[in-house]
This record gives structure tokens, C-alpha cells and sequence, in this order.
């Protein structure tokens, strides 16, 4: 009995090992700021934690669950899933604090750092929750830290609204979604494990409250992946809020978003098992639509690069529930269309942390972050501009780059289950979105000003960071099926059956 015991804790120690071991990193790096002098402060900091989480994701590929196993009570589903969303999370921590160490417009110290682990494990923990305290105490804990995080340019009034209404709309819809999972816990009589309460629900007189009940769940997931209609926070937030922080939230916090509907919605009410869950199983299509439409259109109209991308954030999490659709719909083939959605966040969260990158460097330098100032750009700083380019590039969804390739199989997986009329769309919005993301690209190449002759000095840690992500979106197209392979692998751990 003792060595059976002691076997059940070893597994769930190396469960959450990677997470641990963030904690245990944030603790260094607020106690580094103790000890460290003024002038080393700051790099100091920035380069020990980006290090850290750097060796911490090496330790996290290498942590690779053999078979999905539930852990901490059956809170925490430790699968591949939860596994490729883990990697997805700490890689992109880890490059915004990279790229945060030269933006000297805000003043950081130790807890700047220290909270973004600390997000980075809440998020985690969001992949990989199998229960409602777990999802709801998970989801908290991020959106607590990303609120402090979009108002940490102290001094700046932008920043301090940013904060400020990004807490406002993530309080409302907490509470929807909170009262939300209180009728899943009511109707399931007292539960709060996923598969206790799929088992529950499977009662056809529970329908009616039960698709009330979804529908208010999906109202918090859709302000998490920034989707219509409650994506009005975006634009602001984004602008206002300290530039690395912007590229985080809009690809980490997404990510996470996303990992906790498909985790929640498929695993309590699956597609086809109930009346209840057909209500939200048939909102995905016009949801997907409004959201890629809306997103699209209104990002044609920005003049500054942030509010662009804001837009564009939400275009792209419409194309991301084209995949969640396809999923949804389709009995048979589903891995295909899960890893579909899988692989594309991957791809999105390096693309736009490499548009948010440049355009932190460019306000830096060049006093502001509109369109107008990245003209010339190419000739003040054709390698940044390149990465620049390659971002831009791929978020449009052009060969030869990796997002063609996302695209490609999240339209594939739903032209396979006959939405032809939703790819029909999504490729009519992926047109409109050359106009938007190729204006920047013209402002950098055509335009010319009077700094063209002016050097551009590019700190290194910011300067890495964007030759890792165009290195990874050019290198990923060509390496791209064992990505695919082990999108594939997660997306079929997560139907165990």
C-alpha cells in the first residue's frame, strides 16, 4: 500500500512539474531584485526569467505523459493536450520577457516578471482543468494577473484605462460565466467533475436549463478568445496596454481561452450526445462568422498598428472557431479537425508575438506606433522589417509561410464536413485582410521620410525574440508535419475513445 502510494504521488508530482517549477522561478526572481544592484536591475531580471522559463519549457518537452492520466483528485487531466498547450504557454512567456527588457518607456521590476509566470501557470492550469472549481480558480487567477499587467505603464492614462476596462468587461463576464457553471452544478446535482456531470445532463427533461446554462458559459469563453460580440475590450486594451504585454495577452490568454471551451463544452456536453447540446454546438457557424466579419472589416479602417492587430486578433479567432465548427460537426474525423485548431493557435501565438515585437521596437525608437511611423522602416532596419514582413505575412495566410499552412487544414477539416459556404466566407475575409496587413508592409518598403538616413538600433534580447519567430514561421512550413504529427497525437488523446 505505502509503495502504491508513494508511486500515485510521484506521477502527479511529475504531472504538474513544469508548473512547479515556475513557481518556484517566480520566487528567484522576486528575490533577484533583492539582491542585485540599480544598474544590473533590469536586465538582470528580464534575462533570468526569460532563461528560466526557457530551461523550464526544455523540462516540459521532456515531461511528455505517456498516457493521459487525471491527477490532483481528478482536477487536472494531464494528456497531450494539456501538454502541447503547456509548451504554447511557456514558450510565449518566455519570449515577452525577452522582448520586455529594452522597453525602458515603463518601469518593471521583479514583479512584472514574477506575475507573468505566474500567468503562465494559472493558464496551464486552464488546459489541463477537468473540473468546474479547477476551470473557474484557473481562469481567475489569469485574468486577475493579465488586468494588472495591461495597467502596468504606470504614469501612462492609456495603460491605466486599458487596465481598467479590461478588468470592468472580465468582472461582468466572470460573473455570467460563474453563474453559468453554478446551473451545471445545480442540474448535475451537486458535481463538478466534467464527466459527472456529462452523465447528469444526459437527462432529455434538463434540456431547457441546460442550453440557458451553456449559453451563459459561452459568454465567458467568448470575452477569453476575444470573439463577437464581446470583443469590444480588445482594441483599447491592446493600444493601451505596455506593447509586449499586448502581444502576450492577444496570443497566450487566447490560447487559453480556447483550451478551456474545447475542454469544457466537448467534454460535458459533447456534439449529438443531448437535445441541450445542440445549442451550442449550432451557434460555433454564425459565431465564427461574426466574429471573422466584424474583426475584418473594422481592422480595414485602423490607422495605428496595435488597433490593427487588435482587429485582426479577432478575425483570427473567427478563423479558429471555422476549426472549433468543423469540430462540432463532425462525428467521425474529429482528431483532424481538432488538431487543425491545435496547430493553429501554435502558429498564431509565434506570428503575432513577432508583430507585437516589431511594433513595441518601432514605437520605442520612433516615438509612436500608427502606421505612418514604420514607414522607411526597411531601409532603416531591413532585418526587422523582414520579420516584420514574415508576421504580416503569415497572419494573412499567404504561401510559402506557416500560416497558409494553418489555414489550409482549418478550412480543410471544415470543407470535410460540407461548411463550404463558412470557408466560402473566411476566404472572402482572409482577401479583405491583404488591404490591412500589406499597408504595413507598403509603409515600411514604399513611404519614405526624413530618418530614412537615421540608424535604428535594435537591442538584442528584443532582436532575438524576432529572429526566433520568423526563423520559426519560415522553418516551420517546411518542418511542419511533425508539428502536425504531434498536433494529431494531442488532438487524439483528448477522444480517448
Amino acid at each position: 500500500m505505502s509503495g502504491a502510494f508513494v508511486e500515485v504521488n510521484l506521477g502527479e508530482f511529475l504531472g504538474i512539474l513544469p508548473e512547479i517549477l515556475l513557481l518556484l522561478w517566480s520566487m528567484v526572481v522576486l528575490a533577484l531584485d533583492l539582491v542585485s544592484g540599480r544598474a544590473l536591475k533590469r536586465r538582470t531580471l528580464g534575462v533570468t526569467a526569460a532563461i528560466g522559463m526557457l530551461v523550464i519549457l526544455v523540462v516540459a518537452i521532456l515531461a511528455r505523459p505517456a498516457e493521459s492520466q487525471l491527477i490532483l483528485g481528478g482536477m487536472i487531466r494531464n494528456d497531450l493536450f494539456t501538454y502541447v498547450f503547456r509548451l504554447i504557454f511557456i514558450a510565449a512567456g518566455a519570449l515577452t520577457c525577452l522582448v520586455t527588457i529594452d522597453f525602458r518607456s515603463f518601469r518593471i521590476g521583479s514583479e512584472y516578471y514574477a506575475i507573468i509566470i505566474f500567468t503562465t501557470i494559472a493558464m496551464s492550469l486552464m488546459a489541463g482543468a477537468n473540473d468546474m472549481i479547477m476551470l473557474f480558480l484557473a481562469t481567475e487567477s489569469a485574468s486577475l494577473s493579465l488586468y494588472l499587467l495591461a495597467g502596468f505603464y504606470r504614469g501612462n492614462k492609456l495603460s491605466a484605462e486599458a487596465g481598467m476596462k479590461y478588468f470592468i468587461f472580465g468582472a461582468v463576464t466572470s460573473a455570467i460565466l460563474l453563474f453559468g457553471l453554478s446551473l451545471f452544478y445545480g442540474l448535475s446535482g451537486g458535481k463538478t467533475s466534467y464527466q459527472a456531470i456529462a452523465q447528469a445532463l444526459l437527462n432529455p427533461e434538463l434540456r431547457i436549463p441546460v442550453s440557458f446554462a451553456s449559453l451563459l458559459v459561452l459568454v465567458g469563453f467568448a470575452f477569453k478568445t476575444s470573439a463577437f460580440p464581446f470583443h469590444f475590450w480588445a482594441p483599447d486594451v491592446y493600444q493601451g496596454a505596455p506593447t509586449p504585454v499586448s502581444g502576450y495577452i492577444s496570443t497566450a490568454s487566447k490560447a487559453a481561452g480556447f483550451a478551456i471551451l474545447l475542454r469544457f463544452l466537448f467534454y460535458t456536453l459533447p456534439p449529438g450526445s443531448s437535445e441541450a447540446s445542440l445549442t451550442w454546438s449550432a451557434l460555433m457557424q454564425p459565431l465564427a462568422i461574426l466574429t471573422m466579419v466584424i474583426g475584418g472589416l473594422l481592422a480595414l479602417v485602423q490607422t495605428n498598428v496595435k488597433r490593427m492587430l487588435a482587429y485582426s486578433s479577432v478575425s483570427q479567432a473567427g478563423y479558429i472557431l471555422v476549426g472549433v465548427t468543423a469540430l462540432a460537426a463532425n462525428q467521425v474525423g474529429r482528431a483532424d479537425a481538432l488538431a487543425a485548431v491545435i496547430f493553429y493557435i501554435a502558429t498564431y501565438m509565434l506570428t503575432n508575438i513577432g508583430a507585437f515585437a516589431v511594433t513595441g521596437l518601432v514605437a520605442e525608437r520612433v516615438g509612436g506606433d500608427d502606421i505612418e511611423h514604420f514607414n522607411g522602416l526597411g531601409r532603416r532596419a531591413p532585418y526587422l522589417a523582414l520579420g516584420m514582413t514574415a508576421a504580416l505575412v503569415s497572419l494573412l495566410g499567404a504561401p510559402p509561410l506557416v500560416g497558409f499552412v494553418a489555414k489550409l487544414v482549418v478550412f480543410s477539416a471544415a470543407i470535410g464536413v460540407n461548411l463550404v459556404p463558412l470557408v466560402v466566407i473566411a476566404i472572402i475575409m482572409v482577401l479583405v485582410s491583404v488591404v490591412y496587413y500589406l499597408n504595413v508592409v507598403r509603409a515600411m518598403y514604399v513611404e519614405r521620410t526624413e530618418r530614412d538616413d537615421q540608424p535604428f538600433y535594435v537591442p538584442a534580447p528584443s532582436g532575438v525574440v524576432v529572429l526566433l519567430t520568423a526563423t520559426g514561421i519560415v522553418a516551420l512550413t517546411v518542418i511542419s508535419p511533425p508539428f502536425w504529427n504531434l498536433a494529431i497525437e494531442a488532438a487524439q488523446s483528448f477522444f480517448p475513445g
